[in-house]
């Protein structure tokens, strides 16, 4: 099953983990695309949802998300396709000058 990995920047917004320090945090989620794979985890925890995805179903702007090593690069379908032993990263993106 894959594994979805949460940036502490992102993983802030997941209630406390008394067996888990600050920090990244690391979710097991069923699905075949980063879509699936992320409407699992919002399943499971819905305050995620509003800070990863906006009004039309794609990643926001300051989120950005791999599968392994490689970049999603369809922000609005999330199709790329998921490994059963992947691991997929969401991170708040760095912005500004």
């Amino acid at each position: 099953m894959p594994t979805v990995v949460l940036a502490p920047a992102v993983a802030r917004w997941l209630a406390p983990d008394p067996q888990v320090s600050v920090g990244e945090r690391s979710l097991t989620a069923a699905g075949s695309t980063v879509r699936e794979l992320l409407d699992h985890v919002f399943a499971v925890h819905p305050v995620l949802r509003s800070y990863v995805i906006d009004e039309h179903g794609a990643l926001r702007h300051h989120v950005v998300a791999f599968v392994n090593d490689e970049p999603v690069r369809d922000k609005q379908r999330l199709a790329e396709p998921v490994p059963a032993d992947a691991q997929v990263y969401i991170f708040q993106a760095l912005s500004g000058g």
